[in-house]
């Protein structure tokens, strides 16, 4: 298991701090036994289209104004803010925690909650060693294919003070109940492909369309199966609403200028480059794991099918999502029709219900069907990880439909599968 290095947060002095609220958080936490419930964190992002498939009111993609862009996105278990501009709060992304007396009026940052509970909420391993809740996960829901790009390594992005970022994806067929405009997605460079093609490509960005996808790789989106994709990997991400969990970063580079018709502006390639190097393009090409990029085994060495657990049963079926990473890992939980099972991890985790109803632990629990922008839900919890230990009692309330939650870990759950499945 690698050990990453912290980095000092740029907006830490922006946020709300945990100051005078640790009588609360500790009143929330333990009349949870141990879980809290989260309210609907939605992301908005300025280019590209909506999916329209975040379970969100029609009324309110839109509810940050026109200038922020339709919200494309919904963020899970996050202690982060989305790197999303000037116009952005600094709070933008962060998941806030329903407490237990006060309503959304008394809320409160998860990442207070991990200031305030430390080990207690996500364990000695994460605390220890990352002084936090290290990673978080979204919902990823655009209608069009999103533009080539990469997410920087651990030691390009601490040139600008934050951090890489590995990140996986699964496709969950509940969540798509239609496939966007382009259900492919693109991941590296053909094998035979040279940096000098790709140089050439970006030195194009402010001329013409550099139509870089003509040097990559794409890939049909397969519903119930996922990809992990490493630091320094340019992807284009398809158009089927994706459950991402990643890594404490929204650090990028955009290496395609041009994508379904829209145009992205030279500082969507080296926004995260230092002020020295913003036109070197020789730097840009740097923040690439080159090897990587022109794996002729790319999808032998990075699709991830499920891997049922072992412990599934007549009640309940459990299987690996994300796994065979040093960073991430998820499962996705099924609890089949009236059904009562109590389930047990050694870690940590925060969750997502995005099928059926019943009971989480001491909370009712719901699947969102239609939410307003800033309304709480019952659909979103996050499991410390002494409760994760003793068991979770889920209860599936229909007679018909199985109940579906997608659960997101850090680095540190001892049975996620460290190899691929042959």
């Amino acid at each position: 298991m690698s050990t990453i290095p912290r980095v000092a947060d740029p907006h830490s002095h922006t946020r709300p701090t945990a100051r005078g609220r640790t009588g609360e958080i500790r009143e929330t936490f333990n009349r949870g036994q141990g879980v809290l419930q989260l309210i609907p964190t939605f992301v908005p992002r300025r280019f590209s289209r909506a999916g329209h498939r975040l379970r969100l009111h029609p009324d309110d993609y839109y509810a940050l104004g026109t200038a922020r862009g339709a919200i494309k996105e919904r963020w899970f278990s996050s202690v982060i803010p989305a790197m999303n501009g000037a116009q952005a709060p600094p709070d933008e992304g962060m998941s806030y925690v329903l407490p237990a007396q006060g309503g959304l009026a008394a809320k409160f940052l998860l990442k207070d909650a991990v200031e305030v509970l430390g080990e207690q909420l996500v364990g000695p391993y994460l605390m220890k060693t990352y002084g936090t809740w290290p990673m978080y996960s979204k919902f990823f829901d655009f209608q069009a294919p999103l533009f080539l790009h990469l997410h920087l390594g651990f030691d390009a992005a601490a040139v600008v003070g934050r951090l890489g970022k590995p990140e996986a994806y699964y496709f969950p067929p509940e969540m798509n109940n239609h496939p966007g405009d382009f259900p492919v997605t693109y991941f590296g460079f053909d094998p035979d492909v040279t940096r000098e093609m790709v140089r050439e490509r970006l030195m194009l960005y402010e001329s013409g369309d550099n139509r870089i996808t003509e040097l990559s790789r794409a890939y049909r989106i397969e519903l119930g199966t996922g990809w992990y994709t490493p630091p320094g990997v340019v992807h284009a991400p398809g158009s089927c609403l994706t459950y991402e969990p990643q890594w404490n970063s929204d650090v990028n580079s955009v290496y395609e200028n041009i994508t379904s018709d829209e145009v992205y502006p030279y500082d969507f390639l080296v926004e995260n480059c230092p002020a020295g190097k913003k036109h070197d393009i020789d730097y840009v090409l740097g923040l690439m794991d080159w090897e990587k990029n022109v794996d002729p085994h790319y999808r032998k060495h990075y699709f991830r099918p499920g891997v049922i657990c072992p412990h599934s049963d007549a009640g309940h079926r459990e299987k690996w999502v994300v796994y065979a990473n040093d960073y991430i890992a998820a499962k996705e939980l099924t609890i089949f029709p009236g059904q009562t099972v109590t389930v047990k991890d050694a870690a940590a985790y925060g969750c997502i219900m995005i099928q059926g109803h019943g009971r989480f632990g001491v909370y009712e629990a719901e699947a969102s069907v239609m939410l307003r922008f800033g309304q709480a839900g019952n659909d979103e919890f996050f499991v410390s990880e002494s409760a994760a230990r003793e068991g979770i009692a889920i209860a599936n309330h229909s007679r018909f439909q199985p109940m579906v939650i997608l659960k997101h870990f850090g680095p540190n759950h001892p049975d996620m599968p460290k190899t691929l499945v042959v």
